[in-house]
């Protein structure tokens, strides 16, 4: 059963807003890349936009200002070695997606690749060119045009941390391969 729905824009920073590791996307001219990034954040409401901390030397990074295009998507907790490979190696070396068996479809919107299998969701941004930081930043802007989720664990633009979809809950990453996965919520009382 395919429990993949579109998340509706104005929610879209909620997928985002607690601080996961993420995978960024990216493809130009046939080659593409997926790569961990523990920085990032949403910046604006409407329309979406977010940051994303790419090292300006990194391959996912020139195919990101080639394309003007990347993915996000949000690991859960099943795909920790996964995410620590990914973030520890380098596209230039290969094919990072043949390497590591992941598969990935092309996103509705930009063609991006967006990964489904052990994520909790996904966003395809174009990217915002900010000519000020390409040479001095490590920071990218993307504005999100499309944007889905795991059904059970994301719905009505909110996360549903449950025992029962523990292997989706996000992942949080602390340094030298060591993460903290998402999910001991509290519920705070009404004013």
């Amino acid at each position: 059963m395919n429990h993949w729905k579109p998340v509706a824009l104005e929610h879209a920073s909620r997928t985002i807003n607690h601080g996961p590791t993420v995978l960024v996307t990216s493809a130009a001219s046939g080659r593409r890349n997926v790569m961990a990034a523990a920085w990032s954040m949403p910046v604006e409401f409407v329309p979406p936009r977010i940051a994303v901390v790419i090292d300006k030397k990194t391959f996912t990074r020139e195919l990101v200002h080639a394309s003007g295009t990347f993915g996000i998507c949000i690991p859960g907790a099943a795909l920790a070695d996964l995410t620590y490979a990914v973030g520890s190696t380098s596209g230039r070396d290969g094919d990072k997606f043949t390497r590591f068996g992941i598969e990935a479809k092309a996103g509705p919107g930009l063609g991006v690749p967006v990964i489904e299998t052990g994520c909790a969701a996904w966003l395809e941004c174009r990217l915002i060119p900010e000519k000020h930081t390409e040479d001095a930043y490590d920071t990218c802007f993307g504005e999100v045009v499309a944007a889905a989720a795991d059904s059970r664990i994301f719905q009505g633009g909110h996360w549903d941390w449950r025992p029962d979809n523990a292997d989706l809950h996000t992942l949080h990453h602390l340094g030298g391969g060591l993460f903290v996965r998402g999910g001991d919520t509290v519920r705070a009382k009404a004013p």
